[in-house]
C-alpha cells in the first residue's frame, strides 16, 4: 500500500501524543497515513504489551489511519544497527511514503533518541540501490522519503516549523486516551509514572495551545527538520 505519510514511534502512543492532530488533519484532507511502532512498549510500568496492542488498535481506528504495524524490536534495548535498520527499510520500501514523521532527536526516554536516529538512517539507506531487501516474498525497490520530520515529545525543543491543527485536538486526545492503561486515572492502583500524572494529561492541550498562540491559531504541533524547510512562496506561510 502506498502511503503519503508514515508516522513512526518507538512505542505505541508516541505518535498519538506528539503528532496525532497532524495525522488526523492530513487524513481529513485525503492523505493516506500509516503508523509503525518500533516496539510493543513491553517495559512500560503500567499495563502490558497485550493491553497496549489493543489500545493501539483502538487509537488507530480513532485517527482513521490506513495501516498500523509493529516491528516488535526490544523495548529499551533495540539499537540503531544493521539488523534494526533493515527492518525499518523494509517498511519504508513497502509503504513508499512521501513524508516520514518520527521521534524527537533528543528526549527523556532513551528509546526516543535512538528511534529518531534509527529511522533517519533507515530513510537514507532505503534509497540505496545496492541494499537488497524482500518483504512478503517480493523483492523490493529502493525508496527514499522526500522529507523526514521529527516531532517534539517530553523535552521543550524549539521547533523549526509548526502545523496548525486547530479543529483536530479532540481527535488527538481521544486517540491518546485510548491508552487508558498509561494515562491519568484517579481510580488506578498501578504505580505512578511521569506520563500518568494529571499534569501530563493537561499538558497535551496546553503545549499545543501555546504553539498555536505563537502563530495566531488555537492549536499547533511542532517539528524539527534535517534540512532547511522550504516554501514555494513567502505567501505559503500563515
Amino acid at each position: 500500500m502506498k502511503l503519503d505519510i508514515l508516522a513512526i514511534g518507538a512505542h505505541p502512543d508516541d505518535v498519538e501524543m506528539s503528532c496525532g492532530a497532524t495525522v488526523a488533519k492530513e487524513i481529513s484532507l485525503g492523505k493516506k497515513v500509516g503508523i509503525l511502532d518500533l516496539t510493543r512498549g513491553e517495559l512500560g510500568t503500567r499495563g502490558s504489551a497485550e493491553i497496549r496492542k489493543a489500545e493501539a488498535q483502538k487509537a488507530a481506528e480513532i485517527l482513521g489511519v490506513s495501516e498500523r504495524q509493529n516491528l516488535e524490536l526490544a523495548d529499551g534495548f533495540f539499537q540503531n544497527n544493521e539488523a534494526s535498520q533493515l527492518e525499518v527499510i523494509k517498511m519504508i520500501r513497502y509503504y513508499r511514503p512521501e513524508i516520514v514523521l518520527c521521534n524527537a532527536v533528543d528526549d527523556r526516554h532513551i528509546d526516543h533518541g535512538k528511534g529518531s536516529a534509527l529511522v533517519s538512517d533507515a530513510c537514507f539507506l532505503s534509497g540505496l540501490q545496492k541494499i537488497k531487501t524482500a518483504y512478503k516474498g517480493a523483492t523490493q525497490e529502493r525508496w527514499r522519503p522526500k522529507q523526514v520530520y521529527h516531532y517534539i515529545q517530553w523535552k521543550e525543543l524549539k521547533p523549526d516549523f509548526v502545523v496548525d491543527v486547530t479543529g483536530f485536538m479532540e481527535t488527538k486526545l481521544a486517540a491518546v486516551f485510548a491508552y487508558k492503561s498509561q494515562f491519568y486515572d484517579e481510580q488506578s492502583e498501578e504505580p505512578d509514572t511521569p506520563i500518568s500524572s494529571k499534569n501530563t494529561m493537561e499538558s497535551l492541550s496546553y503545549r499545543n495551545r501555546n504553539f498555536g498562540r505563537l502563530i495566531g491559531t488555537e492549536y499547533a504541533e511542532g517539528y524539527t527538520v534535517e534540512r532547511h524547510a522550504a516554501v514555494n512562496s513567502i505567501f505559503d506561510l500563515i
